[in-house]
């Protein structure tokens, strides 16, 4: 009796042990040229294994991803895992000439990562020139197998990504107004899942549909893969519960709608409680700029009530269409913002090693005598910076190759930790002195393990803007948002310093700023930008370069052998 009792507490053990074990997936990702039809039209786009969007992957946390992509396209291209923290694994990052050189037409690269401390919605895309557009996909984190959701378990779960199609080849679409200086042609349409739905022509026969039954409580994972928009989602009829953000779990709370930035995710359960019927989920653009272009349109997907009846409400009978707000209605992009808070009280890391203040905003370059560009006045053309530096981004090289190897010439590390010139950075009429920033590849240099935190500004120059600000291989605590120009006196009143949301994406305000805070604990070289491309593609964009502590645990992995060279 007691050998049997031995030997059942032996198996439980064992039980225990394989629930809470992690795993290796391998996948490929075949990189290559993809036939489909939108909007009436054959095109050809870049996909992933042949499929728009890409493969959507899912993994336990603790467990390793090793993906091995294999670029048949005929553009250069690199992955990046959007919002993974990347502990000592930079290499693997993904972003065009900062932590790699991108993969060669016929060349490969195996990112190999360990998902550590985080659990939700995060997704993968293209970090070279445009071909995120098409080049994207969904990257679910569940929890270990031992431990359960922070909410009831839901009956479903559903990624749904949104996207932003041109009728053109996007790569030519900024490759364009590369040459001219001038604003790239805006998309025609956004998407749900790769179809833009019922409003668009040619296009209602293949409206993404998700079906649920009576009664049951779906997650809807949310991802804004949209190049240049962020975005209003509302469901007809149907109240939405936020449970996280960015891979971060969020104190619940109800709304009727979500503003999602690109970049960001938001993850809500919805219960279906309404009628056994159809009802549309819809998105349109949150537009802040002013006298810009911007994509007016409304993508679809069909919310399909699957209640085994005989009643036949198909397609006669039209979806019920939510209340979505005006394109620039700020105060309900405030309002949701508001209401994302972490699910109890967090250590906020204190004290403050590194106060830095980031001015981020349009400008203009001046064109090169004799030449007609295509930005105002037809002399001028785009740019964007931050501490008026407009990013230039190297070509022979990647920036941590440049580092790990000690490379010169490469970059400098004087990028200003305050704005070079202050100036009433929300002004009707900010100085044309002031449009013209210094194109520069400068990073910020940080001391492994100090805390930073960065006072992120808005500036009216050219247009005021609401800019996602997107920091690679870290999450951080947003500690306040507001309105005009940040004065640390007193809007440091206005920190929340109990349970603020934590995130890797802040939509800093229009003609506001936001603070965020993170200790530097990710030795590397990592990328802070826009995350509208046209905006990263102009130069707004710095990086920081945090330096190894003690140990191997505290310092940068070497790099890979199959790292690709430029």
């Amino acid at each position: 009796m007691a050998s049997s009792g031995l030997l059942l507490l032996l198996g439980c053990l064992a039980s225990a042990l394989l629930a809470g074990a992690t795993k290796v997936h391998h996948h490929e990702f075949i990189v290559q040229e993809t036939p489909v039809k939108r909007l009436c039209e054959e095109h050809n786009i870049i996909t992933v294994n042949g499929q728009f969007p890409g493969p959507t992957l899912e993994v336990r946390e603790g467990d390793t991803l090793v993906v091995n992509v294999v670029n048949q396209a005929q553009y250069n291209v690199t992955i990046h895992w959007h919002g993974i923290r990347q502990f000592r694994t930079g290499w693997a990052d993904g972003p065009e000439f900062v932590t790699q050189c991108p993969i060669k037409p016929g060349g490969s690269y195996k990112y190999r990562f360990t998902i550590e401390g985080q659990e939700g919605t995060l997704w993968w895309h293209a970090h070279s020139s445009w071909l995120r557009a098409t080049v994207y996909g969904a990257l679910i984190i569940r929890p270990r197998e031992d431990k359960p959701y922070p909410f009831d378990k839901p009956s479903r779960e559903v990624p749904i990504l949104l996207g932003e199609w041109w009728n053109a080849n996007p790569v030519e679409v900024i490759r364009e107004a590369q040459r001219t200086g001038g604003a790239p042609n805006v998309s025609d349409a956004f998407t749900v899942n790769g179809q833009p739905g019922d409003l668009y022509n040619c296009s209602r026969q293949d409206t993404t549909a998700i079906s649920v039954k009576p009664g049951e409580t779906a997650l809807l994972r949310f991802i804004n893969s949209a190049l240049n928009h962020e975005l209003f989602v509302s469901i007809a009829s149907h109240k939405m519960t936020v449970v996280g953000v960015d891979a971060s779990y969020t104190k619940p709370f109800v709304t009727s709608v979500l503003m999602i930035a690109p970049g960001q995710t938001t993850d809500v359960l919805v219960t279906m409680d309404q009628a056994p019927t159809r009802y549309y989920i819809a998105a349109r653009g949150y537009v802040t700029t002013q006298g810009v272009a911007f994509d007016n349109t409304t993508t679809t997907a069909v919310l399909e009530y699957d209640c085994g009846c005989t009643t036949d409400f198909g397609p006669s009978i039209p979806p019920a269409f939510p209340t979505l707000p005006a394109f620039n209605d700020t105060g309900a992009a405030t309002a949701f913002a508001a209401g994302i808070k972490s699910p109890r009280k967090v250590e906020i890391p204190s004290p403050v090693d590194e106060n830095l203040f980031f001015t981020v905003g349009l400008g203009l370059f001046n064109c090169a005598p004799g030449q007609l560009c295509a930005g105002p006045n037809n002399n001028t053309r785009f740019t964007a910076s931050m501490n008026n530096v407009s990013f230039v981004f190297p070509k022979a090289t990647s920036l941590l190759h440049a580092h790990y190897y000690d490379m010169p010439g490469v970059y400098t590390t004087d990028f200003p930790a305050n704005p070079p010139v202050q100036f009433d950075y929300t002004a009707q009429n900010v100085s044309q002195s002031l449009w013209q920033p210094i194109p520069a590849t400068k990073l910020y240099k940080l001391r492994f393990g100090s805390v930073v935190q960065v006072v992120l500004q808005d500036t009216s120059i050219v247009t005021p803007e609401n800019h996602p600000i997107h920091l690679h291989g870290y999450d951080f605590y947003i500690l306040a948002e507001g309105f005009g120009n940040y004065d640390a006196e007193k809007d440091a009143a206005k920190f929340n310093l109990e349970n603020p949301p934590q995130r890797n994406t802040v939509a800093v305000p229009v003609n506001g700023w936001a603070v965020i805070r993170f200790r530097a604990d990710n030795p590397g070289v990592w990328l802070m930008h826009c995350h509208l491309d046209v905006h990263i593609t102009w130069g707004l964009a710095m990086a920081f370069l945090v330096e190894d502590g003690y140990g191997e645990l505290q310092s940068l992995e070497a790099p890979p052998v199959d790292l690709p060279m430029c």
